[in-house]
């Protein structure tokens, strides 16, 4: 018996030995894939931040330098010039925004249709022009060297959409869009600063200084340009979270206009009067204040950027985190309504609140750079993806821009001859407030309209059935009905 037992005793051990092998074997499997998805994650990770850097560096870089290229004179005053019985210095923005908004307008055909591979060509090109025009600007004799700057804005107006479509398309868009975004809020500031500090600290001439600064600007952004050509092309994850991008053709621009006709014309509307207040506070700022008056040095202006610049760059990398495609859209309609409502609340109380004027100054630029950057940014990428829209993002920013600057030229036109001698601060004001009120509302209506066209597709996409089925009755189906109740727009 004992022999019997001892023999029992020796399998059972036997057998929890191999048991307890078999257990530790698979464990340690376990761990090992565990740890390798483990560094896997890590490494894609890694890849990400690298790649963040690098696409995002290098178009914040860029677009900063075609600021550089396009910007600088408007640090000047010109006093004492006319142009032909006009303002010299409204003149030179009249005839540099008629070319920026001529090319907005070929725009909506080149780069909806741009291949990649002529994308640095384009650059290359484009930036030479820019160049050679504020050569022009500073040889030839006033007033005819305004001219010249009709071809500056005319060389530079698509290099928005161009260098954005390095950058569409991806997981990490968001991030990438708001690095190249924030090249507008830092470089207008930063153009006039480094404008100011040529002319008072190196003695170039007004009219010289812009070719001064552009010729470190053109070898820089062509380089930038060729290094933005070297990134990888979006992965197949990419497309599967944020679609495909594609050209388009005129007949696929015209089907997603109408398709989206109420949210898209409210707006692009409430950019016209976004870019045209814009536009008049950069080109115009050294008279909506009086700088020397107001005690500001000639980095102020890029200070003042900075600032913003962080702060918005805070607000959108949160909304980067988020994954639901509407939710981001509704987030960015409610902030552009906070920032719009801002601009009316300050230019109605100017008075009343007694601004030092850095603080109106900064609260004007995070206002404004708020919305507009939004929609330079990351509405349009979040807004293709929502909708699985085939399509780029190029052509929603390009006709915005065309819109914006062609109501720019027409409000400059208007002040000039049928009001010469506005005062530019209470006309900046009187077109603040009433722009905060129009844009307010003009959003409000987009969230409704796209929470509605949200929850509809969803439903249609659920339920197979046609998105404008009518009821018998001649309203919506019941099932529909149900749907517009549904509180949880991001299921």
């Amino acid at each position: 018996m004992n022999i019997i037992n001892n023999g029992n005793s020796f399998l059972l051990l036997k057998y929890r030995l191999t048991f307890a092998a078999g257990i530790k074997n698979k464990i340690d499997v376990m761990n090992a894939i565990i740890g390798k998805k483990e560094l896997t994650v890590s490494n894609k990770n890694l890849s990400d931040a690298l790649f963040i850097l690098w696409a995002g560096g290098a178009a914040l870089l860029s677009y900063s330098l075609v600021y550089a290229l396009r910007k600088p004179f408007t640090a000047a005053t010109f006093d004492g010039l006319d142009f032909f019985g006009m303002d010299y210095k409204t003149a030179t923005s009249i005839v540099q925004i008629s070319g920026y908004f001529i090319s907005k307008l070929i725009g909506i055909k080149v780069i909806s249709e741009l291949k990649k591979e002529n994308r640095l060509k384009f650059i290359i090109l484009s930036v030479a022009v820019a160049e050679l025009s504020l050569v022009l600007f500073g040889a030839l004799p006033q007033p005819f060297n305004v001219f010249a700057l009709f071809f500056n804005g005319l060389s530079l107006g698509c290099m928005w959409g161009v260098i954005f479509s390095f950058l569409e398309g991806r997981r990490v868009t968001d991030l990438l869009a708001s690095l190249m975004g924030l090249s507008i809020a830092i470089s207008s500031g930063t153009a006039k600063s480094i404008g100011l500090f040529v002319m008072d600290n190196l003695h170039i001439s007004e009219f010289w200084m812009p070719a001064f600064i552009g010729a470190f600007a053109f070898p820089l952004l062509s380089f930038l340009g060729w290094l933005m050509t070297r990134m990888p092309q979006p992965t197949q994850e990419d497309k599967e979270l944020r679609t495909e991008r594609v050209a388009l053709d005129s007949k696929a621009r015209l089907s997603l206009f109408k398709n989206f006709m109420p949210v898209l014309v409210m707006l692009f509307f409430a950019n016209l009067f976004v870019t045209v207040l814009q536009d008049i506070k950069e080109d115009f700022l050294v008279k909506i204040l009086d700088v020397d008056a107001a005690g500001l040095s000639s980095w102020a202006f890029a200070k003042v950027d900075a600032t913003v610049t962080l702060i918005i760059l805070c607000m959108f990398g949160l909304m980067s985190a988020v994954r639901s495609n509407i939710k981001v859209l509704c987030m960015l309609l409610g902030l552009v309504t906070c920032g719009t409502a801002t601009l009316s609340f300050l230019a109605f109380n100017y008075s009343a609140l007694q601004l030092q004027p850095m603080t109106w100054l900064f609260l004007q630029s995070l206002s404004l750079y708020t919305v507009y950057l939004s929609f330079q940014t990351l509405f349009f990428e979040r807004f293709i993806a929502c909708f699985k829209i085939k399509g780029n993002v190029g052509f929603f920013i390009i006709t915005l821009d065309f819109i914006g600057y062609t109501g720019t030229v027409v409000v400059l036109i208007f002040k000039e001859f049928f009001n010469p001698a506005v005062n530019w601060l209470d006309f900046y004001n009187l077109m603040s407030g009433y722009v905060g009120i129009a844009c307010s509302i003009a959003f409000i209506g987009s969230a409704v309209y796209l929470i509605q066209r949200y929850r509809r597709e969803k439903y249609a996409e659920v339920s197979g059935e046609e998105l404008d089925t009518p009821h018998p009755a001649g309203g919506l189906s019941g099932k529909r009905v149900a749907l517009e109740l549904l509180p949880d727009m991001a299921k």
